[in-house]
């Protein structure tokens, strides 16, 4: 668990990276670097007036953690194709949540029985199936108040696949938790 001055720094981080894009200037976040050095999944979301501007991230340990978090930030401003690039000048209005993961593990058990094994609340989803991925983070079955079967549902339709698909045997369920905290 990261205490309260490590999100508070980490939070800084994912600013300064988007900042720095504007300025054309690289920052140094070397001290961050050896902080945060161990490799973990992470999400940046931006939020505007309460409403989604971005989310990208990634769900495995690739990336050192402050590494991970630059990246995403940048990705989430910039590069996430369901939105239009941040602009400079309303920077200022975006703020900035960081979901810091945990490995996601397979859930192995009878198809009927996957309902039974997801927590709302703390539980995020990837479903893999058909070459295709989804993946829904933990509040955001709490934000839009689903059940765990309309969790998984909605999981499966990010993926691009129907909503039942989770019953089919070719179909992989993780589950993940997250440490979330934002600006």
């Amino acid at each position: 668990m990261l205490t309260e001055k490590q999100q508070k720094t980490l939070l800084k981080l994912a600013r300064e990276s988007i900042e720095s894009y504007f300025s054309g200037k690289e920052i140094d976040y070397s001290k961050e670097k050896k902080e945060f050095s161990k490799k973990q999944g992470v999400f940046v979301t931006l939020h505007k007036e309460n409403e989604l501007r971005g989310c990208i991230g990634f769900p495995y340990p690739f990336l050192p953690l402050a590494e991970a978090i630059f990246q995403a930030a940048r990705a989430a401003a910039f590069d996430d194709p369901r939105f239009y690039p941040v602009g400079k000048e309303e920077l200022k209005e975006i703020q900035i949540e960081i979901s810091v993961l945990s490995i996601p593990e397979e859930i192995k058990c009878k198809k009927e029985k996957i309902i039974d094994e997801i927590k709302i609340g703390e539980d995020g989803l990837i479903v893999q199936s058909q070459g295709n991925s989804g993946l829904l983070l933990p509040q955001v079955a709490v934000e839009w108040k689903w059940s765990s079967l309309e969790f998984l549902e909605n999981c499966c339709e990010k993926a691009g696949l129907v909503k039942d698909s989770w019953k089919n045997s070719s179909c992989k369920i993780f589950k993940f938790q997250a440490q979330v905290f934002s600006e």
